[in-house]
């Protein structure tokens, strides 16, 4: 895992409190990838826990773009505990920049719908499953903080597949009054509609929106854990 050290900026700073040591992770088999980073199963300190490894980056730009999305998951995930959040274990930025996370070994909730399909889950358990997204949404809002990613893929399962805990905020950002953000951020299943537009938007271009746009997401994961159908799957 230890590759050439990744250059970062000295804007962010970890505290020392959730630095981890390098030399005591121990990285298995991996278990997810995305665009950004790869997560892999793995041990710190003889704690099972999942790793995930950011890319580096081609370009400066690239570089620079996964360090700054590197920082705005580490910060977020040091300002929120909760049961239904991941839990954070620490990071470090070299040689690599690395989250640790617990590790969820009840997989993800797409994969748990795939599994049932056609089959609608029981109600009870759809109920309990939404109770637990609602509360993990409303302890990132009422810490100003937008997820603006949530979905079945970024939804894990406890070991008994009876909690689910929300993962994944490289896309999270503050809730501000005046702040602009980047529009067409998420996936579009899932996107509320001021997240994207039907004009073609310049790279970059930024427009305002607030926490709802995490609502309407929660309503379209509601309709998936009633039915058991992917979203606009006519679409």
């Amino acid at each position: 895992m230890m590759d050439q050290p990744t250059v970062f900026s000295d804007e962010f700073d970890l505290d020392s409190r959730w630095l981890v040591d390098p030399k005591l992770l121990f990285v298995g088999p991996k278990i997810g990838e995305g665009a950004h980073a790869k997560v892999y199963e793995g041990k710190y300190k003889n704690q099972n826990v999942a790793i995930k490894v950011f890319h580096k980056g081609e370009t400066p730009e690239e570089i620079a773009k996964r360090g700054s999305r590197f920082a705005r998951e580490v910060s977020m995930l040091t300002r929120v505990q909760h049961k239904n959040l991941v839990k954070f274990i620490g990071a470090c930025k070299e040689p690599v920049m690395v989250v640790v996370t617990e590790l969820l070994l009840g997989g993800s909730l797409r994969k748990y719908l795939l599994s049932l399909r056609p089959r609608p889950l029981d109600i009870r358990v759809a109920v309990g499953f939404a109770l637990d997204i609602a509360q993990a949404m409303e302890c990132l809002h009422s810490h100003g903080i937008i997820h603006r990613d949530l979905k079945p893929e970024n939804l894990l399962l406890t070991a008994d597949q009876k909690t689910v805990k929300l993962v994944d905020f490289g896309l999270a950002r503050e809730e501000t009054l005046t702040e602009m953000m980047t529009a067409e951020t998420g996936t579009y299943r899932w996107m509320a509609p001021e997240l994207y537009s039907t004009v073609t938007l310049r790279h970059g271009e930024k427009k305002h929106y607030n926490h709802k746009v995490d609502a309407y997401s929660f309503a379209i994961v509601l309709w998936e854990l009633l039915h058991n159908r992917t979203p606009f799957e006519e679409c």
